[in-house]
């Protein structure tokens, strides 16, 4: 059949599709002819203070690092920290009802999980403790928990 059957509706509705295409196209066009970017446009340079700039930098305030003097490997822990078994720490979280909480190591601030199974006497938040840390299936274990008095 031809197009003397269709309705003015789906005469409009082919009108719109067709004008859409069109339309489509030529801003594809248009993209295509302002899309002339080189390589050197889409270079970013970052500076030492990690700024991302577009202009290169200065050739004269190069500085010479030496190879050697670049740490590529975990840093060796301190061996005075491990003769002292004891730590000191703030408890951040404790769950009486679930049984468990956090640490905060005093020395070096970071968090170690303690379980009440480990504890020497009840703590709440916030408690100054006295503990020893294990190494444990997932991270360190504090273990022979007890409040700290001087």
């Amino acid at each position: 059949m031809g197009r003397s059957q269709e309705s003015f509706n789906k005469k409009e509705v082919r009108n719109k599709k067709e004008k859409k295409r069109k339309d489509k196209e030529k801003k594809r066009l248009a993209r295509k002819d302002n899309d002339k970017t080189s390589f050197d446009d889409m270079i970013a340079y970052v500076d030492e203070n990690g700024v991302i700039m577009d202009t290169p930098p200065d050739p004269d305030q190069k500085t010479e690092v030496d190879i050697d003097d670049i740490a590529v490997s975990v840093p060796k822990d301190d061996p005075a920290a491990k003769n002292d078994p004891f730590h000191k720490g703030v408890v951040t979280f404790f769950n009486d009802a679930k049984g468990y909480g956090f640490i905060r190591d005093m020395t070096n601030n970071q968090s170690v999980f303690v379980h009440a199974n480990n504890l020497q006497e009840q703590i709440k938040d916030n408690n100054l403790v006295v503990f020893e840390v294990e190494k444990g299936p997932k991270g360190f274990n504090a273990v022979n928990v007890k409040i700290f008095r001087e």
